[in-house]
């Protein structure tokens, strides 16, 4: 039997009162979704003039054609192919420098070697 109480038992909390009064809740989902607006329907944007929507995770242009003009996008397109060939030059370009300035290196580092060798040699015998 404690001497002051048990003053470190907590206190019962109150039941707690229902979550909400609304009675939406209750309500079947067609009317739920007219009463709270919940068909928003697809998607859409305007960009550049061009209408979009988004369908099965795509967005598609609701004119038929996302550019427009089909030369406009056969010149991207050739201009995408040069830009991917010149990049894959210079890819090369640098891979071929790489493999030159190692090969320097090393072959600097060999001099550089052969040089202390030498001089190590020229001092021995004097």
């Amino acid at each position: 039997m404690p001497l002051f109480g048990n003053s470190f038992s907590p206190k019962k909390t109150p039941p707690r009162k229902w979550a909400s009064l609304s009675n939406l809740h209750l309500l079947d989902r067609c009317t739920r979704e007219v009463e709270l607006g919940l068909e928003y329907g697809t998607p859409t944007m305007n960009l550049a003039g061009q209408s979009l929507k988004f369908e099965n995770g795509h967005w598609v242009s609701e004119s038929g054609s996302f550019l427009g003009d089909r030369r406009e996008l056969q010149r991207l397109r050739k201009r995408n192919q040069q830009l991917e060939e010149e990049n894959n030059l210079l890819r090369l370009k640098v891979d071929i420098l790489l493999d030159m300035l190692s090969e320097t290196t090393a072959e600097s580092h060999l001099m550089e070697k052969e040089l202390e060798e030498l001089k190590q040699h020229s001092r021995r015998k004097k």
